[in-house]
């Protein structure tokens, strides 16, 4: 009986993507984790496209609603914090920047600290771009709010 039901799991997944997707999806899950980041690379760089999450995409829809209704800009407390220097300890940087957004990969944060100046934070909350930056700063990095 336990046949049937995999069997069943089979077509399903078969009828919701083609041979081809099928195909590269079992490739994919035979690959080591090192292999998968290369293909990552490999994907990026042949599409030009970047896996990094956009930096002012709002939190909530709550978050979004308060923007609209505020105005969302600088003159209603927003900020910018631009990371300019990441000073000597650059792996204590990146630990601060994936704690700042943990979205953000090794690789994604190690980029920002390559390719300065970085934007870390765009119209945030005051109390949000300023806990930021002293995260930052304590880890060495050179920042300033726009």
């Amino acid at each position: 009986m336990a046949d049937k039901v995999d069997k069943k799991e089979e077509k399903k997944e078969t009828k919701d993507t083609s041979k081809n997707v099928a195909k590269i999806v079992e490739m994919v899950a035979e690959l080591s984790v090192l292999e998968l980041s290369e293909l990552v690379e490999a994907l990026q760089d042949k599409l030009g496209v970047s896996a990094m999450p956009a930096m002012a995409a709002p939190t909530s829809p709550a978050a979004t609603e308060g923007q609209a209704a505020e105005g969302g800009d600088q003159a209603t407390g927003g900020g910018t914090l631009v990371m300019t220097a990441a000073g000597e300890q650059k792996i204590a940087v990146i630990k601060a920047l994936r704690e700042i957004n943990q979205n953000w990969g090794l690789k994604e944060a190690k980029d920002m600290t390559e390719n300065l100046p970085a934007e870390i934070i765009k119209d945030g909350k005051p109390e949000e771009v300023k806990d930021a930056g002293e995260k930052l700063k304590a880890a060495g990095a050179t920042v300033e709010v726009k």
